[in-house]
């Protein structure tokens, strides 16, 4: 299948979604803050990305956006994860280049369905 990038500060959210994917079938490589997860989309040949907004160091939209900017990451699929759900907070998400947008609560079943789409539409 594909090799994920999860990062999320919340240590219960990245298990749970690591548990998640690997069930289907997905390689997963876990950080917990922004400048891992932007070394970790660099250097580890990840297929898609699912990054938490607020994270320490770095933020996920930060993230989101030096990866669109990077020609070798440019492409890469990335879903924001985030307990923000407000109008604003979403159109910040898609303006910083993200692919899709997951509100948490979020059911881990869905997750799995987005990250299968988007790896789908973008061919990995």
């Amino acid at each position: 299948m594909a090799n994920v990038l999860v990062a999320d500060d919340d240590a219960d959210i990245r298990d749970l979604v690591t548990f998640k994917l690997t069930q289907s079938g997905h390689a997963v490589v876990s950080v917990e803050d922004g400048p891992s997860a932007l070394a970790a989309a660099r250097e580890d040949g990840v297929n898609i990305a699912l990054l938490d907004i607020r994270m320490p160091g770095m933020s996920g939209l930060d993230v989101c956006r030096e990866l669109r900017s990077a020609p070798e990451t440019s492409s890469l699929p990335i879903i924001l994860l985030t307990a923000r759900s407000q109008e604003g907070d979403v159109e910040t998400g898609f303006a910083a280049g993200a692919d899709d947008y997951i509100v948490k609560p979020f059911s881990p079943r869905e997750l799995a369905s987005r990250v299968s789409a988007l790896l789908a539409r973008a061919g990995r």
